[in-house]
């Protein structure tokens, strides 16, 4: 093909799919269907109201298949939720040993009950660490749940050398925070490393040549929003 020749257009299409139920979440499906065939026989009026208990059950463990942007200068989302804080603040003390002791810029996503709650890797590179602390179950959109709330830290070291830190953090009905990966694994970016039973919070440490790329309010998709660029100009936003 010469210079001045246009590439072939594709004739790929995408379709959707009904997204599947991850194998976290089949168990506590199981159980809802069966008490639900159970009232089918004790109580026709808890019948209903178990069928939308079932059906809302599946659906907070659905795991959507999604397409990642792919770049060295791009750290993507590793949750879908809301932004609901863009600042710097100090580094936790349980990541200063990967991360350094100087402020970062945090973002952190907020996730509800109806969101999507698998967590991604937001660059690909190599788990550093991963640290689990146990705590309370603060409501997950005050800021002193970063600190006070059960939560969970990974550390991911880009091929470049770059490191990425973010948590997860269990919420005020949050029971449990599940890791999928351990210190040494190699990650792709966008990949599962997590969940987090039901309704929580997931933040991101930024290092300083990193420019956020997301706006108070705006919505995150988890390994698909772009929310930090190396070298990047900030962006503005307006709710309307």
């Amino acid at each position: 093909m010469s210079s001045l020749e246009k590439p072939p257009l594709t004739t790929t299409t995408v379709k959707w799919r009904f997204p599947a139920v991850h194998p976290e979440g089949r168990k506590y499906v199981a159980i809802s269907v069966g008490i639900t065939l159970l009232l089918t026989i004790v109580s026709n009026v808890l019948f209903w109201p178990m069928v939308g208990l079932t059906i809302w059950v599946a659906t907070f463990f659905r795991d959507p298949v999604r397409t990642t942007p792919v770049g060295d200068d791009l750290i993507v989302a590793p949750a879908d939720g809301l932004v609901t804080m863009i600042q710097r603040v100090a580094i936790p003390r349980e990541l200063v040993a990967e991360l350094g002791e100087a402020p970062l810029m945090r973002v952190s996503i907020f996730m509800s009950v109806f969101d999507v709650h698998i967590n991604r890797t937001p660059i690909a590179g190599t788990i550093r660490q991963v640290v689990y602390i146990s705590g309370k179950f603060l409501n997950a959109d005050l800021d002193k749940a970063s600190d006070e709330n059960e939560r969970q830290h990974f550390v991911v070291e880009g091929r470049d050398g770059r490191r990425i830190g973010f948590t997860q953090i269990a919420g005020l009905v949050a029971r449990r925070i599940v890791g999928f990966a351990k210190p040494g694994d190699m990650v792709a970016v966008g990949q599962r490393v997590g969940l987090i039973r039901f309704g929580s919070r997931v933040d991101v440490y930024l290092p300083d040549d990193c420019v956020p790329q997301v706006t108070l309010g705006q919505r995150s998709i988890a390994g698909e929003t772009v929310i930090g660029r190396v070298g990047g100009v900030p962006v503005h936003g307006i709710s309307q």
